[in-house]
């Protein structure tokens, strides 16, 4: 098997279940409790705060432990609306962002809540003017993905940030797809919240941070117990937290080798699909993309039956979201960045790890060539479109 669907989840790194392991059976006391026993808990826990706040520039107590990235998304938008709601009520966002923010926004919006969607550019870019002329006296909120977890482009999150402070209002980032890729700092960039997941980064599944700067009032999301500083209530998810603490900090220490790395061949696999693959496109900006990310559309072909074959020969890649598999409408992100339907349903996207190697990336190509012949050969747009094109040569 060749698996090249990194974005969606990634497995989980063997030093990373190694220590994990012993919260599940021999220290498996409550982090809560006032025994002694649990202290072994209480302090890997307070370790896994520390490591994930140094990836980003943040204080520990800044960083605070959730059931994932939607689960912190959610968080960000509904407790600030919540807690700002007497200032203003008015959101603005990204067309391209995760489902996460955009179903959420779209509950705000039924709650009474106004919520701008600023365009992108061709590339998948935030239009930085478009976003600051959205700002109105009663914004509180802007929420922009760090980087697009289908197409890959990194937003410029310092220049949101800093048009975020010059006005007054709180800034989020969705850094799922960034957090422990690529470089991030809280201060630097002016974010206030920030999301993130442990599945992307050789963690475990069901474990997410919120990072919360010091003085953003915003309340629980999830009530019940005093956990997380009484912020978020629930019986702490001990292995989780040692296991996402771990990860980051392992992939913070290989950012700079593994990036070099999925950089060459990714831009090796963009290379070669752009000139032996006809009527071609790469999606998102050439440069400013995630290191692993690649993300191409195929005239007269339909993405899902290209993903079967792709299947058939043991190759893993998808069409976008994996939170949006089961649709049969295009990409959101591939329609707001301009593409027509009929090209958008015809998208694959292949995202490396540290593992991928050449003789992977090479057979996935020779693969899809083949794979995509076969399919416009069955296409009658196709034929069409060829006759065409013979009759003017």
């Amino acid at each position: 098997m060749i698996y090249l669907d990194n974005a969606a989840t990634t497995k989980v790194n063997p030093e990373v279940l190694s220590e994990m392991l012993p919260y599940f059976t021999e220290h498996y006391g409550n982090p809560s409790a006032l025994y002694s026993f649990a202290g072994e808990t209480a302090k890997a826990v307070a370790e896994a705060r520390e490591r994930v706040a140094k990836v980003i520039g943040a204080n520990a107590e800044e960083i605070y432990f959730t059931g994932g990235g939607s689960e912190s998304d959610n968080w960000a938008l509904k407790a600030t609306a919540e807690a700002y709601g007497k200032k203003g009520k008015h959101i603005i966002t990204s067309k391209i962002e995760h489902h996460a923010i955009l179903h959420t926004a779209e509950w705000l919006e039924k709650q009474g809540y106004e919520v701008t969607y600023v365009d992108v550019d061709e590339n998948g870019t935030i239009r930085l003017d478009e976003l600051e002329a959205a700002i109105r006296p009663d914004t509180i909120l802007i929420s922009v993905m760090a980087a697009n977890n289908e197409i890959g482009t990194i937003q410029p999150l310092k220049e949101i940030g800093a048009i975020a402070r010059k006005h007054g209002v709180l800034f989020h980032t969705d850094a799922v797809q960034a957090f422990a890729h690529i470089p991030l700092n809280v201060d630097e960039m002016n974010i206030d919240m920030l999301s993130a997941s442990g599945h992307k980064i050789n963690g475990p599944k069901g474990i997410g941070i919120m990072y919360i700067r010091k003085g953003v009032q915003i309340r629980s999301f999830i009530h019940g117990g005093a956990q997380e500083r009484q912020r978020r209530a629930g019986t702490h998810n001990v292995p989780g937290i040692v296991g996402i603490g771990k990860a980051a900090e392992i992939s913070a220490r290989n950012m700079e080798k593994n990036n070099e790395q999925e950089r060459k061949l990714r831009d090796h696999l963009i290379q070669r699909v752009l000139e032996e693959i006809p009527y071609s496109r790469l999606n998102g900006d050439p440069q400013k993309r995630l290191p692993n990310n690649a993300n191409f559309c195929f005239r007269f072909i339909e993405g899902e039956s290209m993903l079967i074959l792709l299947d058939q020969a043991g190759i893993c890649g998808s069409s976008g979201s994996a939170c949006t598999s089961g649709s049969l409408d295009p990409s959101h992100v591939l329609l707001a960045i301009g593409l027509p339907h009929e090209i958008a349903h015809g998208s694959l996207r292949l995202t490396l790890s540290e593992e991928t190697t050449l003789e992977e990336i090479d057979y996935t190509v020779d693969t899809l060539k083949k794979i995509i012949e076969r399919l416009r050969s069955m296409s009658p747009l196709y034929e069409d479109f060829m006759k065409k094109e013979n009759s003017n040569v």
